[in-house]
C-alpha cells in the first residue's frame, strides 16, 4: 500500500500515475479547477485516499483524494481539511468520501 510522508509527495506521485484534475468540493459535487466542470457523487469513484496529520494542530489535518470519473473521462485530486476545519457538504457526498 502507497504511503507518503507530506501532502507535497503524495500530490506529485498521483500526478505521475495520471491524476492530473484539481478537483474542488461543493456542497453536492466535485468541481474541475480548470472550467468549474460539475461532477456529481454517482459520477466519480474514490480510487485512493491518503491523511494527512502533520501534527497535533487541527488546520493541518487533510486527506487527499485520487478520484476518479469513467463518465467524464477525468482523473485527478482533492484534498480536503478533516475535523472541525472539513467542509460543510451534503450526505451523499460525505459517503462517498468515507
Amino acid at each position: 500500500m502507497e504511503a507518503y510522508e507530506t501532502l507535497t509527495e503524495g500530490i506529485n506521485a498521483l500526478r505521475k500515475q495520471g491524476y492530473t484534475e484539481d478537483f474542488n468540493l461543493k456542497h453536492n459535487c466535485i468541481t474541475c479547477g480548470k472550467d468549474d466542470y460539475e461532477i456529481l457523487h454517482n459520477e466519480f469513484q474514490v480510487d485512493k485516499s491518503f491523511p494527512f496529520d502533520v501534527n497535533e494542530d487541527p488546520s493541518d489535518q487533510a486527506v487527499l483524494y485520487a478520484i476518479s470519473s469513467e463518465d467524464h473521462q477525468r482523473k485527478g485530486i482533492l484534498v480536503n481539511s478533516y475535523g472541525i476545519y472539513s467542509d460543510p457538504i451534503a450526505d451523499e457526498m460525505l459517503n462517498k468520501l468515507k
